[in-house]
Formats: structure tokens, sequence, C-alpha cells
């Protein structure tokens, strides 16, 4: 037999004693998880503020764009020697010459031929195509005289933000930083708002260079997502949720359906490669294709969010609509699914929330191509916002570095506002049972 514990005061003391330790352990080991647990929160929001920094320091002098005031003259025997003012010669006069002629006026003493060539390459090769642009949208500039900002070539907007002067100065010639300086004191060089950077398609060169074209070719690829994955996620949602009778073979699509929202997204580019262009024959590098293979990838995740919010109705609703004598169909229509559609329309947005990010399958399909142009329709040439942050990432020039991180702060813009859109949806229309 085993010996009774002592029950003598000194030992309901000890025992006591023992109690108080013990609970002062489990305290004190609490508020030792609980600072780990902030201390870890701490440190996440650290890096998450830090990440921001970064790319918020980076991308703002893309927003701001260095250009030169140039009192242009539209000289009719260069631009339109005929009088014609057909837009095909308007089209193809010798813009070049205008800002020649600008920058000659404003520095006489430049006379040398390698001169003139540095002097050039103080403004873009931009400035040529916007004058065309002004002169195609009112001829009646011809024969006048007007103030001009046009942009700044990239080595000069570099010198002036404060970058790295040796390969500017390097390839605009030792004189530029003197004409730099003089123009400034002129009140000729100053930094606007860069609207090209939101305007215009991509370039080879950094101060032309836009998001444009990217955007539209997201546009149309989100919306061609969002006309297959919605449809087909919620009508395959209902059916196994409500209709679909319990047997090896639905769940062996269950199965499939949670599978395939975890495989890679690139094996989804593969899957378009080889079907919708090389078998199907669909054209390359168009939004339609990757709107296609966006709603491959999206559709797993509209389907197990959708079914997730029909299981959440209460089975009392079913129950009761089909005591008054609706059908199975009338039950799923009118009461079940209008009540799981917020559900719905939250995992929608989520998922095409993930579809807008994503790179590697678009790659495979060849929207990783160079198109300058913005396209028109889902079946033009377009590359996405994501590939263009990829490509310029990839250039070595400087100022392609700032529109990079541009890029991904208009990008990350995006999808906080599709993941809020999810968020007030979910609050707004949210049923409690």
């Amino acid at each position: 037999m085993t010996e009774a514990a002592p029950t003598g005061p000194v030992a309901r003391q000890a025992r006591r004693q023992r109690q108080v330790r013990r609970l002062k352990r489990r305290y004190a080991a609490e508020r030792r998880f609980r600072l780990y647990g902030i201390a870890a929160l701490l440190l996440a929001l650290g890096f998450l503020v830090s990440l921001f920094v970064v790319i918020l320091g980076n991308a703002y002098p893309a927003f701001r764009q260095t250009e030169i005031a140039l009192e242009i003259h539209f000289d009719p025997q260069l631009i339109d020697p005929e009088g014609t003012r057909a837009p095909a010669a308007l089209s193809g006069a010798d813009y070049g010459a205008l800002v020649n002629q600008a920058l000659a006026g404003l520095f006489p003493e430049v006379t040398g031929r390698r001169e003139k060539r540095a002097l050039r390459r103080l403004v873009s090769v931009g400035a040529a195509f916007e004058l065309r642009a002004m002169v195609l949208d009112e001829p009646t500039l011809i024969g006048e005289t007007r103030g001009v900002w046009l942009p700044a070539s990239a080595d000069v907007d570099l010198l002036v933000k404060g970058g790295p002067r040796e390969a500017a100065e390097a390839r605009l010639g030792a004189e530029a930083a003197a004409w730099i300086v003089r123009l400034r004191a002129d009140g000729r060089l100053e930094r606007h708002f860069n609207h090209r950077f939101l305007t215009a398609g991509d370039s080879r060169e950094p101060e032309l260079a836009g998001i444009r074209g990217a955007v539209v070719g997201s546009f149309y690829a989100l919306v061609v997502c969002l006309g297959l994955a919605f449809p087909l996620g919620v009508m395959t949602a209902v059916y196994l949720q409500e209709f679909a009778p319990k047997n090896r073979w639905t769940d062996l699509i269950e199965v499939n359906i949670n599978n395939l929202a975890a495989v890679p997204s690139i094996v989804f580019g593969l899957l378009g490669l080889a079907v919708l262009l090389n078998f199907l024959g669909l054209p390359r590098s168009a939004p339609l294709v990757g709107g296609i293979v966006l709603a491959l990838m999206t559709l797993p995740t509209v389907i197990i969010a959708g079914r997730a919010a029909l299981g959440a109705v209460p089975p009392s609703i079913r129950e009761a609509a089909l005591a008054l004598g609706a059908s199975p169909l009338q039950v799923v229509a009118h009461h079940v699914l209008p009540l799981a559609m917020p559900g719905i329309l939250t995992g929608t947005i989520i998922g095409m929330a993930r579809a807008l990010g994503e790179t590697a399958p678009l790659l495979m399909i060849g929207m990783v191509a160079f198109i300058v142009d913005v396209p028109s329709g889902p079946t033009d040439p377009a590359t996405a916002l994501p590939v263009q942050i990829f490509l310029w990432a990839d250039v070595p020039e400087r100022g392609f570095a700032e529109r990079t991180a541009a890029a991904i702060v208009v990008l990350l813009g995006f999808l906080a506002v599709m993941n809020l859109a999810a968020v007030l949806l979910r609050r707004r229309f949210e049923q409690r049972w």
C-alpha cells in the first residue's frame, strides 16, 4: 500500500507553495507567449513597412519627368512645303529638324558637328513624335511659333534627379553639364508630372515608356477570365453542393478540384501553350488566350469558395422552401444562391486578384513580347502589367528601374482595391445565422 500524503499544517503549506509556483510559471509562460506573438507581429509589420518604403522611394521619381521648354517654329517648308495639309504629308514631315532649329536658337555658339549631336541628345527622341501629334491634331499650328514643353532624354532626367553621373555624362558629353545649368537658370528645365507613364505604351526609351498598354492588356485578360470562370465556377459549385449524388465519382472530382487549386500556375501556361496555341491555333500574345489560361487557373478557387458559401446557408432555408412546394431548382435559384452570393463574389474577387498578379502562365503563351501599341481588343497582341514589370526589371538602364518600382506600386494599388472590394462585399451582404 502507498503511504498517505501528509496532512499536517506544514504539508498543506508546502502544497500551497508548490501550487503558487506552478501558477506563476504558467502565467509567466503565457506572458512570454504573448510577447513572442507581439514581437512576431511587429517584425512582420516592420518588414512590410520597409518593403513599401523602399518601393515607394524608388517609384516616386518615375512620376516626375524632366522636360525642356523650346520655342518651336512650325516651319511650313519643313512640315508641308506643298501646302496640301494632307494627313499623309503632315505625318511624314521631319519634326526632328524643328527640335534642332529650336536648340540652335538657344545655343547659337554650338557649331561643331559633334557638339550638335551632343546638344540633340538633351532632348528625347520622342519629342519629334509629340510635335507630329500636335500638328495632326491642330494643323493651324503650321506657320506659328509656340513654346512647347518636350521630354528630356533619360540621361538628362537622371542628372536632374541626382542619380549616378558617370554613365550619363559619358553618354551626353562633357559640355552637357554646362548646358543643363544654363537651361535651369533660364527656367527652361523643370520636372513635371509624368503623364506619359500612365497614358503611353511601352518604349525602348525610359522617358517615353508607359503602362497603358499593359493595363489595357490586363483589363481584357481579366474580362475574359471573369466571363469564363464566374459562371462555370458557380454552376459547378451549385451542382456539386446541391444536386450531385454522394459517391466515389463525385469524391474523385472534389479531390481533383482541390488539387488543381494547388497546381503551380506555370502548368496552366504549358496547357495553354500546348492546347490553345499549338492545337487550336489561337493568336499568340493575345489577352483572349491569357484570359482563358487565367480562367482555368482561377476556376478551382471560385468552385471551392462557392461550395463553402452554399454550405454556409442553413438547411432550414431549404426545408422551409420545400415545405411550401418549391422544386429543388427553385429552392437553389430563389433562396440558397442569393444568400450565398456574397461569399461567392468574395471568393471570385480574391481569385481575380490572384490572376491579376500572375506572370508565369502569361510568359508561356507569348505575352512577354515587346508591344508598343495599346491593344484595341482581346485578340490584339498585348502584354500584362506583371509581365511589363518583369520586362522592365531585366533592362539594365537606370531609368527603367524607377518605372519598374512605379509599375509595382500601380499593381499593388489594383490588388489592394480588389481585396478591399471583397472585404466590403463580405461585410455589406454577410448574413449571420
